[in-house]
């Protein structure tokens, strides 16, 4: 007697694969040469299916666009982390040369001033350590520990090596008292470069002194360097002040070149006033003499038979201005 034939599943599973197989491939070769096929009818056939295909299905392409702008975002954030970081480390490097050039500027200021270096025979200079600030909001002024007996006197700019800090408003036996440009009590004459337009710096107590009585503020552009006149004798001309900004007020301001967050060492420019020309005549270079004629004795002689012409009042023996410019002389025959 002939045994029932049993049937696994997996002799009907093997064909139903192959058959889903085949027709998925032939699917996917229709689909290729129906978008590779050049033809107008076939044009309008793929745009209306798109039309009805595309729109549907948008719901389930968005979780996939959301992911992929997390993505892009996490990327671009890596990215600027990195810049950041590297930026965290160049900075730090920076701090640490900063420091190590104010170190050497500092011991330089002090080997300079063992050695009695003299930069500038005109313009001289006393290191001094700042031993204290005002601590006011309305008075900017630090404390020197040099005075009356290293020869500071009143008036002599001040500065910290880099740009102007202020000048000497007092005068003790041991030490002296700077005003800064930024106290209110300070209208400095500067220059304006490369417009060269002249203007005052007037202190308000703020980090950012304003610039007055501009000639031009128009030729005046934010950047432009700072610097001393030498006008009225208040500074010596040339000093380094800062650079033009405009403020949050729209007012020209200067950004001071000297580090007011780290005064440590100051230097106090000694700076004679020059000494009042009283005579005049010894600014004069005395001419050469000139060959005169035979017989003439003297520069000039006066005419035969006549009496000398006296000389001018005031002039201590002086000729005459008509005799000095030859309008009387030697008659002539």
């Amino acid at each position: 007697m002939a045994k029932p034939r049993t049937y696994n599943r997996e002799d009907f599973s093997r064909p139903l694969r192959r058959v889903l197989v085949g027709l998925f491939v032939v699917f996917l070769l229709a689909v290729f040469g129906l978008w590779r096929i050049d033809s107008p009818r076939v044009e309008r056939f793929r745009t209306a299916l798109v039309d009805k295909i595309v729109p549907p299905i948008s719901w389930a392409m968005a979780p996939v666009t959301k992911i992929w702008v997390l993505v892009e975002n996490f990327q671009s954030y890596s990215r600027l982390y990195e810049q950041n970081q590297q930026l965290r480390d160049e900075l730090q490097q920076m701090k640490a040369w900063k420091e190590a050039a104010l170190q050497l500027e500092q011991k330089n200021a002090r080997l300079l001033d063992l050695n009695n270096v003299r930069l500038d025979p005109m313009l001289t200079h006393v290191t001094g350590v700042v031993l204290a600030d005002s601590g006011s909001p309305f008075r900017q002024s630090v404390l020197l520990n040099v005075g009356a007996r290293d020869g500071i006197q009143d008036g002599w700019a001040t500065m910290d090596g880099i740009g102007l800090v202020g000048r000497i408003s007092g005068v003790g036996s041991r030490t002296s008292r700077v005003m800064l440009l930024t106290d209110s009590s300070s209208h400095i004459p500067v220059i304006v470069q490369p417009s060269g337009q002249k203007a005052i710096l007037s202190g308000d107590n703020s980090m950012l002194p304003p610039l007055d009585f501009m000639e031009a503020a128009d030729q005046i552009q934010p950047g432009d360097r700072v610097i001393s006149t030498g006008d009225g004798d208040v500074f010596p001309s040339g000093l380094l002040v800062g650079q033009v900004a405009m403020g949050s007020d729209k007012r020209l301001r200067v950004v001071l070149a000297a580090d007011y967050e780290r005064l440590e060492f100051l230097r106090v420019l000694r700076s004679y006033a020059s000494s009042p020309i009283t005579d005049s005549g010894a600014l004069l270079v005395p001419l050469p003499p000139r060959a005169l004629p035979a017989g003439v004795q003297g520069p000039l002689m006066p005419a035969a038979g006549l009496p000398p012409a006296p000389p001018s009042e005031g002039t201590d023996g002086a000729p005459s201005p008509a005799i000095a410019d030859g309008t009387t002389g030697a008659r002539s025959d």
